[in-house]
């Protein structure tokens, strides 16, 4: 026998054990890399979407490994509050908070020669990162309350669908920590990337379902089931059972078709952005609230400048109204060449208020005809106040919608800049801008 066949033989082994389905390289190659890991005490930091099944990897490793007599603890650090999750994880001395009426071991000191299983990590507090990080390093942990380092000797596995990219940038996961977790990876890959295991999960699932609930199991039609494959599945393998199991306690009739399958599957949410956004459609939203920023701060800067062109042309016209050389006015040197009078604003200059921003623009060929429109001098100085109002009053109606925004949502300032499609952070500015704190 070969060693290739042996590790085929090895992993479908491993496969049973633990019930896992499927037969695609990438849910092969993570097993693999599980086998390979688990003799030694390496960190591991399995990978993937909500519900692929990323809990089974930290069982194979520690059952594979020396410490598979030893305590296997698992952990979902997301579902822990922040304001005990320091005393589960490290204990408490007796007296450290409100309620500590005994001293109380943690997760570390009782996983002690055996395997801890963090999931969801990247949903743990940075002050509680800085506590795993000196476990991780040393071994060494101190209860809350206490003054006393113990020592602990586990081994650590977690998991997460955390992108820790874009948690690192933002500061919501340390990066020292990231590289002491991520030691040896393991990716988990999406349902979706393994099309050729969808059938063979449904009909297990279906089978468990039968025999659960005491009832003939369901089967797909030929068009069901090329429908099953077609969708992405979202909420992957976990999503698949949910759905299984709805239409075997629902459905009367045991042969279902596309039809009635389609009735259980959620509607796709389609992409609907323009080309700007593309490549942004993974992950969180942040990339869109990035770009939206940068669209937002153009459109601002090019208001502020289309006010202050429109504000100098009629300074100068009121100039010339009044007798004065036009021409000598302050700002006309640093007034670049519009190609054309409407570049900017989308309204028409007149000639020779072109024609005094450059004297030579009105003999341009890209220069547009337009009608050359006369302001009496009278009406000049009521002009320029109108254009400087227009822009305060843009001002007043961005202010405006902030507060209504706020307003209607109790002055929740995460779920208001949800509304106005901005993030939290313009919001913040806006606020302190306009005085709205």
């Amino acid at each position: 026998m070969t060693y290739g066949t042996m590790v085929k033989t090895e992993i479908q082994n491993i496969k049973l054990r633990f019930g896992i389905i499927g037969n695609a390289e990438g849910l092969n190659r993570a097993i693999d890399i599980a086998m390979q890991v688990a003799p030694t005490d390496l960190s591991v930091l399995v990978t993937g979407e909500s519900g692929v099944g990323k809990e089974s990897f930290p069982k194979i490793i520690h059952q594979f490994s020396g410490r598979k007599h030893g305590p296997y603890i698992a952990v979902n650090c997301g579902a822990i509050p922040e304001g005990t999750i320091d005393s589960e994880l490290f204990g408490h001395e007796k007296g450290a908070f409100t309620g500590a009426i005994s001293d109380r071991n943690g997760y570390f000191a009782e996983a002690n020669g055996g395997t801890i299983f963090l999931d969801e990590v990247g949903e743990l507090p940075l002050s509680t990162q800085a506590r795993l990080l000196r476990v991780l390093e040393s071994g060494e942990y101190i209860k809350v309350g206490s003054s006393k380092v113990q020592k602990t000797d586990v081994r650590i596995v977690a998991a997460t669908n955390v992108n820790f990219s874009e948690a690192i940038a933002d500061g919501r996961f340390r990066e020292d920590l990231y590289y002491r977790l991520n030691t040896v990876p393991i990716k988990v890959p999406a349902l979706r990337e393994r099309p050729d295991d969808i059938g063979l999960l449904f009909r297990k699932f279906a089978s468990d379902f039968a025999e659960k609930y005491r009832m003939p199991a369901i089967q797909l039609t030929e068009e069901a089931k090329r429908l099953l494959v077609a969708y992405p599945w979202p909420g992957n393998i976990r999503q698949l059972k949910n759905i299984t199991e709805q239409i075997s306690i629902i459905e009367t009739n045991r042969d279902i078709t596309a039809e009635i399958l389609r009735n259980y599957l959620p509607a796709r949410q389609e992409s609907r952005l323009p080309a700007l956004f593309a490549g942004k459609t993974s992950g969180s939203s942040k990339g869109f609230e990035n770009e939206r920023e940068i669209l937002y701060q153009v459109l601002f800067d090019m208001r502020r400048d289309v006010t202050d062109l429109k504000k100098l042309v009629h300074d100068i016209m009121a100039e010339r109204a009044a007798g004065g050389p036009a021409t000598s006015h302050p700002s006309v040197q640093s007034v670049q060449y519009l190609r054309s009078p409407m570049d900017l604003s989308g309204e028409v200059l007149p000639d020779d208020a072109l024609a005094l921003i450059h004297p030579s623009a009105t003999n341009r060929p890209s220069v547009h005809p337009v009608t050359s429109v006369k302001l009496p001098a009278e009406d000049s100085d009521e002009q320029a106040a109108e254009y400087v109002e227009e822009n305060l009053s843009l001002d007043e109606v961005e202010k405006d919608m902030i507060r209504k925004a706020l307003e209607r949502h109790h002055g929740k300032r995460k779920n208001a800049a949800a509304d106005l499609k901005i993030s939290e952070r313009t919001l913040y500015r806006k606020i302190k801008e306009y005085g709205l704190d």
